[in-house]
C-alpha cells in the first residue's frame, strides 16, 4: 500500500525531510503501525517517533490516534503538540 507522510514542525527539522511517499510493507495497518515501523530508520527517527514521546498524528486531515487504519493513498502526518504562552 503507498501512502503520502508528511512532518510537521520540530518532527520535521529533526528528520531532515517535509514529507514523502512510500510503499508500508505487509503488516503496517493503522498510522501506529507507521510510527512503528518509521523508528526501525534508526537515529533522528528511533529518537523523534520514540514510544512515550508527545506527538500527534492525523489521517487524511483529522486527527486520529495510532489505531486508525490506513487506506491506499491516504496522508498520515506528524507534528509535535501545540503549546501556548
Amino acid at each position: 500500500m503507498k501512502i503520502e507522510l508528511r512532518y510537521f514542525a520540530s518532527v520535521r527539522e529533526a528528520l531532515g525531510v517535509a514529507q514523502e511517499a512510500v510503499e508500508v510493507p505487509d503488516g503496517v495497518a493503522t498510522v501506529g503501525d507507521v510510527r512503528v515501523w518509521l523508528r526501525t530508520r534508526g537515529g533522528a527517527w528511533s529518537e523523534t517517533l520514540a514510544e512515550g514521546r508527545a506527538l500527534r498524528m492525523a489521517c487524511n486531515h483529522t486527527m486520529t490516534d495510532a489505531a486508525t487504519r490506513l487506506t491506499d493513498g491516504c496522508e498520515v502526518a506528524f507534528f509535535p503538540p501545540v503549546t501556548g504562552g
